[in-house]
């Protein structure tokens, strides 16, 4: 959530960020427009109790005659008093609505763009491998091999659901235990958190409102289903004011992720790439403000830390305003080559979000022992998606015969297994 001081006080300054990432300067008005009858209406109750605080005090020295007169006049005051306090209660819901709604100002440094074909490519890694052979699509290799079955995942749940058998759910397995103790060893702290948190969580890292209809629920508890474990790893602290010596925070987690695919209809219908239900390490920073773009810069690093020991051709690329994520200031996407879908796949997505979640959330920290409270700042990244990098890892180990060669670094995490080949599992 954006500060209103901000938008009162830079008004110019705000339409022009914001504008930079589509948001007409309406919104704006209209947020400031809904924020001065608050403002307004505040002010007139205020007067109102007061008077009345005052006037029935003065009750008891009052002639009888000019007493009831008086208690008329405050009973009238009352009715005004109530009817303007249900009107102030659907300003506010009104006023935090249009807050709520407005996304994050980007960086003055991060290159504008309409959308995704405006970003930037700042970096790549690794030539594009070559094949003797054609190289073959992850769906065609999992089911070649046995490792992949689509037929019975749609049976159990619908489109987009699959099932990894054998050798391919120890090779997710594999990774995800890697990515973990490679995050351990960053100095990340592994939770297992909740895959199901409430209205409030979410909201708090801005998933909420704008995002409820990509998320499942369950209504009668008031559970929403994670879409990624950005969203229990920065809600942990919520409503909590933080030492200065606790700060930085790291936190990393693997969990399922769920989402609804809405946005996505007709595309990616094959393989595995797009699914209602997915597997993400993820990686959460908080720290001190001053620090958030450096940290963002390490969070780049430590994701690329588990992206190079696979030795598949990466790229890194920034985005632009106008395909920043909701709570972003700035970001960074990185992108693993997949020879059988003949494309680059995104990994890992790094955001500083500066302290716009914190202020959804109100987590801050003193400075200063006994000094003001201030909001910390929070970053997140991927460290990294499955089952983007497991594709990546399918198609560019694969051998003529159809077999996949395992990556050395994974092979300690597959009982030395070397490579998956066809038989069974």
């Amino acid at each position: 959530m954006l500060d209103i001081k901000l938008l009162r006080e830079q008004t110019d300054y705000v339409k022009a960020a914001l504008g930079r990432a589509g948001i007409a300067p309406t919104e704006i008005d209209q947020v400031l427009e809904v924020d001065a009858r608050r403002r307004r209406l505040q002010h007139d109750l205020d007067e109102m109790r007061a008077r009345r605080t005052r006037e029935s005090k003065e009750l008891g020295r009052l002639a009888p005659a000019e007493r009831e007169a008086r208690r008329l006049e405050m009973r009238q005051l009352g009715d005004q008093i109530s009817a303007g306090e249900r009107e102030l209660t659907a300003i506010e819901h009104r006023f935090d609505e249009l807050m709520l709604g407005l996304r994050n100002l980007p960086r003055d440094w991060v290159p504008d763009g309409k959308g995704e074909a405006d970003n930037v490519v700042i970096r790549t890694e690794g030539g594009l491998p070559h094949f003797a052979f054609q190289p073959l699509p992850h769906w065609e290799l999992g089911e070649r091999l046995g490792i992949i079955d689509f037929e019975r995942g749609v049976k159990l749940s619908g489109t987009r659901f699959y099932l990894l058998r054998g050798l391919g759910a120890r090779l997710e397995r594999a990774l995800i235990a890697w990515m973990l103790d490679l995050k351990r060893d960053q100095g990340y702290l592994e939770i297992i958190p909740p895959l199901m948190v409430n209205t409030a969580t979410a909201t708090s890292t801005g998933h909420l409102p704008k995002n409820a209809d990509t998320m499942y629920r369950d209504i009668e508890e008031d559970f929403w289903f994670i879409p990624t474990a950005e969203v229990p790893l920065t809600g942990m602290y919520r409503d909590e004011i933080l030492a200065a010596e606790q700060l930085p925070i790291y936190l990393t987690a693997y969990t399922p992720c769920f989402r609804r695919e809405k946005m996505s209809a007709g595309r990616d219908v094959r393989g595995i790439k797009r699914g209602h239900q997915f597997d993400k390490v993820e990686m959460v920073k908080l720290v001190r403000p001053e620090t958030s773009d450096d940290e963002l810069q390490a969070l780049i690093e430590d994701a690329l830390a588990v992206v190079r020991p696979l030795n598949i051709p990466y790229r890194v690329v920034q985005v632009c305003t106008g395909d920043l994520t909701y709570a972003g200031v700035a970001q960074y996407d990185i992108e693993m080559w997949a020879p059988g879908l003949g494309e680059w796949l995104e990994v890992s997505s790094c955001s500083n979000c500066g302290d716009f979640q914190m202020r959804r959330a109100n987590i801050r920290y003193r400075p200063q022992k006994g000094g003001r409270p201030e909001f910390v700042h929070s970053l997140n990244g991927s460290g990294l998606g499955l089952p983007r990098t497991l594709i990546a890892v399918m198609e560019n180990y694969q051998q003529a015969d159809g077999s996949i060669v395992i990556p050395e670094v994974l092979r300690p995490y597959m009982g030395g297994i070397d490579a998956i080949r066809r038989g069974p599992a």
